[in-house]
């Protein structure tokens, strides 16, 4: 290892200390304001997720994530029931730029879709924009499809949103 350099401490757990959700909503706000230009109408959104997942998360389908990086908070994702029966939504996955490229991304989706599995959901969905690209390529690694395109007017832009889905049960796990 070179001088000055360390390994850097990543842990990826529940969130379930105070301070957490918190960070996911002002998290989202800030980053994508900075990197995108997005409005607050794209924070309104993620605290609105964030909420109803507080308000009445049931502990056998609803599960939340923070990731780590030297202790500080770095990246997050949700995973709730979606209305239709053995389906599940992949909601607010967030990595910040000063830890992209340790893999947190895919690690959080990989806890997720085990938590789905272990959850016997058949089916994980998602709602995202075309220009969110590294998180697009962290779907397609774990075998998301894109099942539904169509232009998007939000978070004061012209936007493509578009829907992904998974097969649990066409996909094996890892």
């Amino acid at each position: 290892m070179p001088d000055g350099a360390r390994q850097r401490q990543i842990v990826i757990r529940r969130a379930d200390r105070p301070g957490d959700l918190g960070w996911m909503v002002m998290a989202h706000g800030e980053l994508y304001e900075k990197q995108f230009g997005w409005s607050t109408d794209f924070e309104t959104l993620v605290a609105r997720i964030v909420a109803d997942y507080a308000t009445e998360p049931s502990p056998a389908t609803d599960a939340a994530w923070i990731a780590e990086v030297d202790g500080e908070r770095a990246g997050c994702v949700m995973l709730v029931a979606d209305d239709h029966p053995g389906t599940a939504k992949l909601r607010v996955l967030l990595v910040t730029p000063s830890a992209r490229g340790l893999g947190m991304g895919t690690r959080l989706v990989e806890e997720a879709l085990a938590f789905a599995r272990a959850a016997d959901f058949r089916r994980v969905k998602l709602w995202t924009t075309d220009n969110l690209v590294s998180a697009r390529k962290i779907y397609q690694h774990f075998g998301f499809v894109l099942t539904e395109e169509e232009p998007y007017r939000g978070f004061g832009h012209d936007l493509v949103g578009q829907t992904w889905s998974l097969d649990l049960q066409a996909t094996p796990a890892g």
